[in-house]
């Protein structure tokens, strides 16, 4: 069911219904870096759920309360991955991605019955590490500022097309002050501008 039709469901009498959204504004990018960030999602829950099966599928015996650690990492590269500080969570994601690769290379050794589970994970933690490393020059690639107008001096400008010694008083000299908006009493007294 497209979101759109589920919003119609709470949409209180005489709200107007969206029949269609627009073209999104999200790049490549962007959306690789969303479904990274909901695959951290994913894989934080399972390693904070099931450390102990994931540690004895891949023959880490005794390292449960380290991939329970490497759960709450990746929960936590998960907030900024998928909300506008997509590159702080994306080069989270690639360091967790080293400390991920280091301890399943630590189970590669071939006295490890489960070695090859290791060996596939670890295939497949480099795959993840170059959609990181590629959604992570993406982001910075669409959001990057042009430097060049940085360096542009607006000092020399003031708003005012003939300068501002040209625009001094314009405004007492080409204007009258209706008579309902003069003020009375002693405010007009203190302020000469306005005292006619």
């Amino acid at each position: 069911m497209p979101l759109t039709n589920l919003t119609g469901i709470t949409r209180s009498e005489g709200d107007p219904r969206i029949e269609r959204k627009g073209p999104s504004s999200l790049s490549g990018a962007d959306r690789l870096a969303r479904a990274l960030g909901w695959f951290s999602i994913g894989l934080g829950i399972t390693e904070l759920v099931a450390p102990g099966k994931l540690a004895r599928t891949l023959g880490l015996d005794d390292k449960e309360g380290l991939i329970r650690a490497y759960g709450a990492r990746e929960l936590a590269s998960a907030v900024p991955t998928l909300s506008v500080d997509k590159p702080i969570g994306l080069a989270t994601r690639i360091g967790g991605d080293a400390l991920d690769l280091a301890t399943l290379a630590t189970a590669l050794h071939r006295d490890n019955p489960k070695r090859r589970n290791a060996a596939i994970a670890t295939a497949m933690v480099a795959g993840i590490t170059l959609l990181d490393l590629a959604a992570y020059a993406g982001v910075k690639a669409a959001h990057r500022r042009d430097p060049s107008s940085a360096d542009h001096d607006y000092s020399d400008r003031s708003g005012l097309p003939r300068g501002t010694q040209a625009s001094r008083g314009l405004a007492r000299r080409d204007f009258e002050i209706p008579p309902d908006y003069r003020a009375e009493g002693q405010v007009a007294d203190a302020v000469p501008a306005l005292a006619s």
